[in-house]
């Protein structure tokens, strides 16, 4: 069970659910781990506790992972349970191995290697991708920030970025493994690669570079500090063709006292810099932000200086939190504004929101879009345009995974309809074919064949890439996993890249979660 705060919403699949297909032999995994997501911030603490009631009840042996068991091991819900700690992911089979015997495992250490903090766990871990056509790689761990209403940084700790070495290496199985679109995430993107001499337009670059023709990056979460003296490279990177027109830069308040109660290491006037220059220099540049409302002290004025900072950019994607005091936080412990306040700023704030529609002038444009997923609703597919908007097409199974001309005939608050164009692009843009729904990533190796996958490229030539190779199934991926354990490693090994990216990116999946789900209504 993931314990974790809502934010890992859509990370973790219930793989019990996902594994009808397998013989008895191969799901031990469903008599010992219930994968579950909390939805709801200031809930979730009740909802876990039910859901390992629920578990137990069921004769089922829990094993909780996550931020919060991480920062507060001892919370009387997961008394008496198997707990696995946000940097030992890689060991969740030994964990449920143990936990199946009857024992109660703990395993929250931090790891080192010679003495130094590492990441998160390896990128190299056998996963289930939720969606075959995405991959999301976090690309470093922890954040350089001390903001007071945080519990993320009591669990993750400081920085520790990846070598870019590794995320490229993964980068390029991603594509060989039927990949279209790459998602880098972490607590703060922005603040990657300070703890190893490097840092995130050098690594944009590196990885721009494995690109295949039509395949999209998207750059995930950045604060604000860590971004200011890189806007020259990060404008260039996002004009790039294989890097999405977006950027997430949370903001948190438009008032400089409530910035500084809240540690955030910068005052408006960085942020409102960092957004005039971006969008000046990247044209259609979408940029999402996120505010709460009514932390400790915020005052009425401090509120309308928030106002009127959206209102004078009237972000196409805002995420809108009421505060809530996280146990343990700094912030927790200061004056709190009035309940009753905080909803009402919440509603203001939302109704502002509300008021203005970002893609009325959309309508009649034609667009080129990345088709990846299928909405909420089922009722349509959803694709992205180059400032990553949300694009809905018709749900023609042909559609998925191609890059594909459309005309915009109708928009809302959070979307836009698109009509593929007769006679217009319609490209495959995979360089091989993507993995099976619930298929374990890791499987393929390079055979000796090295030919064309000679797919028909927008041009109608034949691709002729160097990494553009035909790939074979190997018996098993034991040898590659580490000195597997019969059955029990295969199978469990299906919830190890899952709880890893779990633990690896939840607040960049949680927000996408949100932008999504205006689809499911």
């Amino acid at each position: 069970m993931s314990s974790a705060c809502e934010m890992e919403l859509n990370d973790i699949e219930d793989v019990v659910e996902n594994g009808d297909s397998l013989s008895p032999s191969q799901v031990p995994e469903q008599r010992c781990v219930v994968a579950k997501v909390r939805r709801r911030k200031g809930f979730g603490a009740r909802e876990d506790v039910c859901a390992d009631r629920h578990a137990l009840a069921r004769n089922k042996k829990v094993v909780v992972a996550g931020c919060v068991p991480q920062a507060q091991p001892q919370l009387g819900y997961i008394k008496g349970l198997s707990v696995i700690g946000v940097q030992q992911i890689d060991r969740v089979v030994e964990v449920v191995e143990e936990t199946l015997k009857g024992h109660m495992v703990r395993l929250l250490g931090k790891k080192k290697v010679n003495g130094q903090r590492v990441g998160g766990a390896r990128l190299d871990l056998p996963k289930i991708r939720r969606n075959p056509l995405i991959e999301i790689i976090s690309i470093n761990t922890g954040c350089l920030n001390a903001c007071t209403y945080c519990k993320t940084k009591h669990a993750r700790g400081q920085l520790a970025s990846y070598p870019p070495d590794q995320l490229i290496e993964r980068m390029q199985q991603s594509f060989q493994e039927g990949v279209c679109e790459v998602w880098l995430t972490s607590e703060d993107t922005g603040a990657y690669g300070r703890d190893i001499g490097t840092d995130l337009p050098s690594l944009l670059w590196q990885l721009v570079d494995t690109v295949p023709d039509g395949a999209m990056l998207r750059l995930g979460m950045t604060n604000p500090p860590y971004i200011l003296e890189h806007l020259e490279e990060i404008a260039r990177i996002l004009s790039h063709p294989h890097v999405y027109s977006f950027l997430h830069i949370p903001v948190q308040s438009g008032s400089d006292e409530v910035l500084v109660e809240m540690k955030r290491e910068y005052c408006i006037d960085d942020f409102c810099h960092i957004v005039s220059f971006l969008t000046e220099r990247v044209p259609g540049l979408t940029i999402a932000t996120d505010i709460i409302c009514g932390f400790p002290g915020e005052t009425k004025d401090n509120f309308e200086a928030t106002m009127n900072l959206v209102r004078r950019y009237r972000f196409p994607s805002l995420f809108i939190n009421q505060f809530y005091p996280r146990p343990g936080t700094p912030a927790a412990r200061m004056l709190q504004v009035p309940a009753l306040e905080k909803k009402q700023r919440t509603r203001e704030l939302s109704k502002l929101f509300q008021s203005y529609q970002p893609y009325d002038d959309k309508i009649g444009q034609r667009q080129r879009v990345l088709v990846t997923e299928e909405s909420f609703d089922g009722k349509f597919f959803v694709a992205h345009n180059k400032f990553y908007e949300q694009v809905l097409v018709p749900h023609q199974t042909e559609l998925m995974g191609k890059m594909v001309d459309v005309d915009i005939y109708e928009v809302g608050k959070h979307y836009m309809k698109g009509r593929p164009v007769l006679n217009g692009v319609f490209c495959p843009v995979s360089i091989a074919p993507p993995l099976a729904q619930g298929k374990v990533s890791g499987l393929l190796v390079p055979s000796s064949d090295t030919t064309c996958c000679s797919r028909d490229c927008c041009d109608d030539q034949k691709c002729g890439k160097a990494n553009c190779v035909t790939f074979v199934q190997t018996s098993g991926w034991r040898s590659r996993a580490a000195n597997g354990a019969g059955h029990m490693l295969q199978a469990v090994g299906l919830v190890v890249g899952l709880f890893a990216l779990a633990a690896a990116t939840l607040v960049e999946v949680y927000r996408l979660a949100s932008w999504l789900a205006p689809y499911a209504r």
